[in-house]
């Protein structure tokens, strides 16, 4: 039988139709991290993201949209560079 693997980390980066585009920021604001445009990521527990696709689900065009949801053990096991412009301003670093 094989173990389950507990989840406890994800990155979540879409491209869906115009409509819908303020409805899922709005749904990943809730779960995670706003982090660059359409890309949030964050501490996410498995039922926190049962939750997450739920709800992204019910709000987008399936023939029509693209939701991509990276999950990892932790925030220990990536390594991140960023190229170019690291200063854009997000949901983070935006005083309002």
């Amino acid at each position: 039988m094989q173990k389950k693997i507990n989840y406890n980390y994800a990155f979540v980066f879409y491209d869906v139709g115009e409509k819908r585009v303020q409805k899922v920021f709005k749904i990943c604001k809730k779960y995670l991290s706003h982090f660059q445009k359409s890309v949030f990521r964050g501490e996410m527990s498995p039922s926190k993201l049962m939750q997450l696709k739920k709800e992204l689900n019910k709000v987008i065009d399936s023939t029509e949209d693209f939701i991509c949801i990276i999950k990892l053990l932790n925030d220990n096991v990536f390594g991140e560079e960023i190229l170019g412009n690291g200063d854009i301003e997000n949901g983070e670093t935006l005083i309002l």
